[in-house]
């Protein structure tokens, strides 16, 4: 075998037991044309078996994307909501400016992903939301 990836062997064939298999058929069974057809499917093939059922995979999707909006819209509210606390108990104790602007920024940037994952731009949510946390840790090391 040459390794290649086009390579025209089937690996059936370099059996060599399994090509003299594949060279022996079964015999035909005839079949009998006066007897009646004990199957009891109906004669009617014409329409098909589920036509009542909906597609379960658009349905999944659809499922899925709404998911999604929802853990974006609900993520980016909880820690805006989580920002802007810390930016308010920052700026009664005697911290620098920075800081409470930083976590108001960050809460900001939160607060734009939610709005973004409610409208279903979910991967841009997520980086906005990233973006978000890691500048109220920025603000955070300055205390």
């Amino acid at each position: 075998m040459s390794g290649r990836a086009d390579s025209d062997t089937d690996p059936e064939i370099t059996d060599p037991g399994a090509a003299a298999a594949q060279d022996t058929e079964p015999e035909a069974v005839p079949i009998d044309a006066d007897e009646p057809d004990d199957t009891d499917e109906p004669d009617d093939t014409d329409e098909p078996d589920d036509v009542d059922e909906p597609d379960d995979g658009a349905d999944d999707a659809a499922e899925g994307a709404r998911r999604a909006r929802w853990t974006a819209a609900g993520t980016g509210t909880v820690l805006a909501m989580a920002g802007l606390a810390a930016a308010l108990l920052r700026l009664t104790r005697s911290a620098p400016a920075l800081v409470p602007a930083a976590y108001a920024g960050g809460a900001a940037v939160c607060a734009g992903a939610a709005v973004l994952g409610s409208r279903g731009r979910t991967r841009r949510a997520l980086w906005l939301l990233i973006v978000g946390v890691m500048v109220m840790a920025l603000g955070d090391q300055f205390d």
